[in-house]
């Protein structure tokens, strides 16, 4: 069965997302059913979107779930067979959804189908490392995996890849960060396949899924929870030490970094690097993505 707007579902999820996602949600052909999960547990917000737009159903978590947690709940709620998961920072082209349904047509088999970002200064794409990126062809080509702000998964597909050792479509040990890439990377070790259709569009804002004004807490979560999810990735695919030999130059440059910006008394700086200094070492005890932004409203 090929992609339809029947079959087809998209999931957002959201944090403090209530300035970004109406772009967002305006982008999407409004016959396609839409399902957020709003880790804010925000009321106001579930009330607001479920109203204003007739498509849109929104679950509210419990806690914050992080992105590989909250896509997996989403996933759980999707009734059709193709899931496309978006960023709520993500608006769409005016076409793209018909240009990957087309595309769908001429591709045998997928488990993952991507747009091409429109900025490329930033692919949202990482092919073998023999090879270039892409830049000039019309025709879907295959990739080693794609950035998880815009996937559409073959959810029938992807359900006969899981086993007994991840039964979770993304692995809920992330918080946030290379969720998307450790999926891909267990999707292509199977000899399945992951396509850029680069006539289809789309534009990411980047970084702007939170309200601006939690900037400084995110900021520090996500310095965080990059360095533990390398750490966690690579000891997860390649061992322990590997995992400790590609981290230990970032962990001795923030170190470093966090000695130099207490000299010169600038407190954010040194916090931010603190806080890489801080997921690494937790990565490297093997404890889990524990930190969470201090944001009480």
């Amino acid at each position: 069965m090929s992609i339809s707007r029947q079959n087809l579902s998209i999931v957002i999820v959201t944090f403090k997302s209530e300035k970004v996602i109406h772009k967002c949600i305006l982008s999407i052909d409004n016959s396609i059913k839409i399902i957020v999960i709003d880790n804010s547990n925000n009321k106001e917000f579930k009330e607001e979107i479920e109203n204003k737009y007739k498509n849109v159903t929104c679950y509210l978590s419990s806690k914050n779930l992080g992105m590989g947690a909250g896509n997996n709940l989403g996933i759980e709620y999707v009734q059709t067979d193709y899931a496309f998961i978006l960023n709520p920072d993500v608006i769409l082209e005016t076409s793209t959804i018909d240009k990957m349904i087309l595309a769908s047509k001429k591709i045998s088999s997928f488990m993952i189908l991507s747009p091409l970002s429109s900025n490329k200064d930033y692919p949202n794409y990482k092919l073998g490392t023999d090879k270039n990126n892409i830049t000039e062809t019309s025709k879907p080509f295959k990739v080693m995996s794609v950035d998880g702000f815009a996937m559409l998964i073959n959810k029938k597909e992807i359900e006969k890849f899981r086993d007994n050792k991840e039964s979770n479509l993304f692995d809920e040990n992330f918080f946030m960060y290379l969720e998307n890439d450790d999926l891909c990377k267990r999707i292509i070790d199977k000899n399945k396949d992951i396509y850029i259709i680069p006539d289809a569009k789309i534009n990411h804002l980047g970084g702007k899924a939170v309200n601006e004004k939690y900037q400084e807490q995110i900021e520090l979560s996500r310095n965080w929870h990059w360095i533990w999810s390398k750490f966690y990735y690579n000891k997860k695919h390649y061992g322990f030490l590997a995992a400790l030999i590609k981290g230990s130059p970032i962990f001795l440059s923030a170190s470093l970094k966090v000695i130099f910006y207490f000299v010169i008394n600038n407190k954010t700086k040194k916090n931010i690097y603190l806080n890489r200094v801080s997921g690494y070492l937790n990565g490297l005890l093997g404890k889990p993505s524990w930190y969470r932004p201090n944001i009480k409203n």
